[in-house]
């Protein structure tokens, strides 16, 4: 889905260098310290814009007669509740507004992959930005620090929940229970291991498969760009239909493991076996 002409052509790069420019950071710093530019920036102007709109909305509303932007917000809030609803035992204020929030904002960062890959990457270079990467979610940074921000709540709230002592206990006498002090003692060890195994799967297969389908889709559009552009059309506009129900889906996925591993965590001792 490139501009018009191809790469080669418009570029003078091969389709290798091509690849590589879009799969290129506009970055700073080196090894461990390097900061994505580009990926912060466009994941907060889309935090913001999804500020600026939800305040908007809410300045305006009209309970009476929901129309509008008003109307289609509702509808995702109530379709979000529901899903709480559902998955969340108990009740917690914080979790339909969280669970909301990363719908919505993670539904936008991906929604950047509908863009022609070298539009904003060519508006750049006009300001002197040779390295330019849209999409936030494409970028394993995004889905693990969302993942990470999850993980330091389900650790909060089971140590709120079960408190400080039953939080140990969760690793010493969880998965494998005994009934008498000798076996409970001996499978102290490979309890410890597996709830960590099982504690930091959590974050990390809700990150890795965010991260994963977003890079395969980014990769996909770019290698359709690599087309003559009189052929991109055709499988660029099925991809890209094919592609919106991808960037739902994975939005919708992390919302709701945010919600059961938060509902896992507010469970008791007692209530998890």
């Amino acid at each position: 889905m490139s501009m018009a002409e191809s790469p080669e052509a418009a570029t003078g790069l091969s389709s290798v260098e091509y690849i590589q420019h879009h799969l290129t950071n506009l970055s700073v710093g080196e090894g461990f310290w390097t900061f994505h530019i580009d990926t912060f920036f466009f994941a907060a102007i889309l935090a913001v814009l999804f500020g600026l709109v939800a305040k908007k909305v809410g300045d305006n509303l009209d309970p009476d007669n929901p129309k509008g932007l008003q109307n289609f917000l509702e509808i995702i809030l109530e379709f979000v509740e529901k899903q709480v609803k559902d998955a969340f035992a108990g009740y917690n204020p914080l979790i339909g507004p969280l669970a909301f929030t990363l719908f919505v904002w993670i539904f936008l960062m991906n929604l950047m992959d509908l863009l022609p890959v070298d539009l904003l990457p060519w508006l750049a270079t006009f300001v002197g930005i040779h390295y330019l990467k849209v999409v936030p979610t494409a970028n394993l940074d995004t889905p693990l620090a969302l993942a990470g921000s999850v993980f330091a709540l389900i650790v909060f709230y089971n140590i709120k929940v079960k408190g400080g002592l039953g939080f140990i206990k969760m690793f010493l006498f969880h998965p494998f229970a005994a009934n008498n002090i000798i076996a409970k003692l001996v499978l102290i060890p490979v309890n410890i291991v597996m709830t960590i195994v099982e504690e930091l799967a959590k974050p990390a297969s809700m990150g890795l498969r965010l991260f994963g389908n977003m890079f395969a889709g980014e990769l996909i559009f770019i290698l359709i760009a690599l087309l003559p552009w009189w052929i991109q059309f055709l499988p660029g506009g099925i991809w890209a239909i094919f592609h919106i129900l991808i960037i739902s889906l994975q939005a919708f996925i992390f919302m709701l493991l945010t919600i059961v591993y938060l509902s896992l965590a507010h469970q008791s001792m007692d209530e998890g076996h």
